[in-house]
């Protein structure tokens, strides 16, 4: 009896240590799946595309998105029919009939212009033309502003001067017109100052790039009352979105020239859309507190928490971007053995077809996005819901499908409610769009010098990418900001320097 009782113990010991021994393996198996996939993603990264297109050819060999098992393995000679491609002809480039046209007449030579077979003179019957698109190269004035004194002829006690307007920068060479093209190549196409002050010298002119820097932080200081109209018009927007990217700035008060700082995004993309940058040097909580307010109802952000702090704050509703959770099953589905069909493609074919409704619907009012995507769009997230409840328990949470489970699971509530109205957006994909030419000019001049000049870019950026935003030309619009704001008084003469209610106007004689 004790023999038996002795032999049941050691048992049980075994037993137990056998298991021990199988959760040490499943762990260092799930260790090694993190590190090769830490491997791909790198590899990933160095040489492959970065695009994040997903193929829908893939989709197409599933009737439903539900009916993609991860067990499923693809038959070896299973053919893809793919429709027939017919290239289209790129058309001619074509020259707007508004542009100056300098014409070269090519005549025969007056020997030619009589009939060889009667000697009759040729009349002109018409000509063959061919235009070609010719560019001046920039063109160079200096602006006197002359203002006439008088004196009385009588006491010689009396002088009078005649007024001029004032000036972007007093007592500068830089004129409105100058400061609008530095702004216009640095902030809108991405060209950093130290080329910008090469090509001045190459057209005889030398200016520093730190006389370049000092004009544009002096410029954006300048804008800064458009700017504080432009947030107060934003905050009163029924739906707002909001991102972030890293800035480097080299010398900001305690902190280490290396360490990253904050440019925030806010816009509105409805009717006179408008979109800010605002920078900051940290990404806490209190930024987005400090940027909202409560008259915002709708907010539209990524998944970074301390969102959620401004809109507890102010009783915001959150949404979701779907557009960040198909992401992370396009990383995972980067991951995956060649030719397998598993659980990325699973998920990536159940919000291709959100996607797809969003595409059919986008030109319809919200009242008709609401009743369709209720109709359309609701079965579908259920579906995906039962799916996510059913894969979650079952994929180590750390490997890159794990991560993308778990960020759908949390931000499921947000990423469903698009649903609630149809003014809704599906993602956050304007934001995203709206701060990449920061993020391409940040590559080029790859950091701020100062706080100062970090506040500056944001409000240059701010102004030139709303102006395009409502289809202005930024030089043409900045121009006529840097004219008319130093003799702006009021909020109204403000108002009207705003993109949408700015007109057009002659400003060649007030440089």
């Amino acid at each position: 009896m004790q023999t038996t009782i002795k032999l049941q113990e050691e048992i049980e010991h075994l037993a137990f240590t056998l298991d021990e021994k199988n959760k040490v393996i499943e762990q260092k198996n799930h260790y090694i799946l993190q590190l090769e996939e830490a491997l791909k993603q790198q590899r990933q990264k160095l040489f492959g595309a970065s695009s994040e297109k997903i193929s829908t050819d893939q989709y197409g060999l599933f009737n439903e998105a539900e009916a993609i098992e991860e067990t499923v393995e693809p038959e070896e000679n299973l053919v893809t029919t793919v429709a027939s491609h017919t290239r289209q002809k790129k058309p001619r480039i074509s020259i707007p009939d508004d542009y100056p046209r300098e014409e070269i007449v090519y005549d025969l030579d007056e020997s030619e212009k009589t009939c060889p077979h009667d000697g009759a003179e040729l009349k002109i019957i018409g000509s063959d033309n061919h235009e070609q698109l010719d560019i001046i190269p920039a063109q160079v004035k200096v602006i006197r502003h002359k203002r006439l004194k008088y004196a009385c002829p009588c006491c010689h006690q009396h002088i009078a001067t005649a007024k001029k307007p004032k000036q972007p920068i007093e007592k500068s060479i830089a004129s409105p017109g100058l400061l609008a093209l530095i702004a216009t190549q640095k902030y809108c196409d991405a060209l950093p100052l130290y080329r910008q002050s090469d090509i001045f010298k190459r057209l005889g002119i030398s200016l520093d790039r730190s006389n370049l820097a000092n004009w544009m932080i002096k410029s954006g200081e300048l804008v800064q009352p458009l700017i504080n109209l432009l947030q107060d018009h934003l905050l009163e927007r029924p739906l707002v979105h909001m991102d972030e990217t890293t800035v480097q700035v080299l010398n900001e008060p305690n902190k280490k020239a290396q360490s990253k700082s904050y440019m925030w995004l806010m816009a509105s993309f409805t009717d006179k859309p408008i979109t800010l940058f605002r920078y900051d040097s940290t990404r806490c909580q209190q930024v987005p507190i400090e940027l909202l307010d409560a008259s915002v109802k709708t907010l539209m952000v990524d998944g970074y928490e301390w969102y959620q702090k401004a809109c507890d704050h102010y009783t915001i509703k959150r949404l979701g971007c779907w557009a960040h959770a198909r992401r992370k099953f396009v990383e995972a589905q980067k991951l995956q053995t060649k030719g397998k069909v598993g659980k990325p493609d699973q998920a990536l074919a159940f919000i291709q077809k959100l996607y797809v409704i969003e595409k059919q619907i986008k030109d319809e009012p919200p009242d008709q996005k609401y009743r369709i995507r209720q109709q359309q769009a609701k079965p579908i997230i259920d579906k995906i819901e039962q799916w996510l409840q059913k894969s979650l328990p079952h994929v180590p949470p750390k490997t890159a499908l794990g991560k993308a489970l778990v960020y759908l699971h949390n931000q499921w509530n947000r990423l469903i409610g698009y649903l609630d109205d149809g003014s809704y957006p599906i993602d956050n994909n304007l934001a995203e769009n709206a701060i990449r030419p920061f993020a391409i000019g940040r590559k080029n001049w790859l950091f701020s010098n100062s706080q100062a000049g970090a506040k500056a870019s944001a409000n240059l950026y701010s102004l030139i990418q709303t102006a395009k935003a409502n289809d202005l030309n930024p030089y043409d619009y900045l121009k006529q900001i840097f004219i008319a704001l130093p003799n702006a008084n009021t909020v109204d003469d403000i108002e009207c320097l705003l993109p949408w209610a700015i007109a057009p106007c002659e400003t060649s004689h007030t440089e």
